[in-house]
Parts: C-alpha cells; structure tokens; sequence
C-alpha cells in the first residue's frame, strides 16, 4: 500500500477541527514564523485544505502539537510522502492499525503506528 493520495485534501471531515496558521498562533501565542518552523520540523504537520495551509485539530494536545507525532511524520516523509499525502494517511482508517494513525498514537501505540508507516513504500 503506498501513498494514499497526491492531491490536496478536500474532504474537511477527516479532522474535527482545521486549524489555520493565525487559530494556530492564537493558541500557542507565538509567532507565524515559529509555527512555520514547527511545519519545518515535522513537529506539526499541515496540509492544503481548500487551497489555505491547515493542521488537523488531533494533531494537537492541548495548547502544544502532540509529541508522539514527530517521529511517525519523519518515518512518512522518508517513506516518500508530501505532507498532504502524510495528513491523510494519518487521518484515514489503515486496515492495519484497526483505526486511523492519528488515534492509534493518541491511545499510546507509538511503536505500531510506526511500524506500519516504515512499511509504507
């Protein structure tokens, strides 16, 4: 199984919440350039929702992105996935996991999630 798909993420419903750049410097009350270097780091991740950036409301904890997320979007990047592709793997259930990515982490099964986002080619 590879990348789900290459284009921009049109179907809102895959987040609760799409937090844009601004909701973002709002909630963490720094600048858009460090939220940017967030994107940067693979620390936060967003996609192209409706033609503006976006990050998905599950990718955070809090005030602070989730920092079990890291690590597994490095893995997508590695493995070839644009951020967009990434977003929506992370969002959409994986037959593998049982759930999506982003809920199997949130529920503590770093390593699983992992695994199987290493196995992606």
């Amino acid at each position: 199984m590879g990348p789900v798909s290459a284009a921009p993420i049109d179907d809102t419903t895959l987040s609760e919440r799409w937090l844009t750049v601004p909701d973002l410097v709002d909630l963490f009350g720094v600048t858009p350039g460090r939220i940017h270097r967030l994107f940067e780091q693979k620390t936060l991740l967003p996609a192209r929702v409706g033609g503006v950036l976006r990050v998905p409301s599950e990718f955070l904890d809090g005030t602070e992105p989730l920092p079990e997320l890291r690590g597994t979007l490095i893995v997508l990047s590695d493995n070839g996935f644009s951020d967009d592709e990434a977003v929506r793997w992370m969002l959409s259930v994986d037959d593998a996991i049982g759930t999506t990515p982003i809920a199997a982490l949130r529920a503590g099964r770093k390593a699983e999630v992992r695994r199987i986002a290493q196995s992606l080619l």
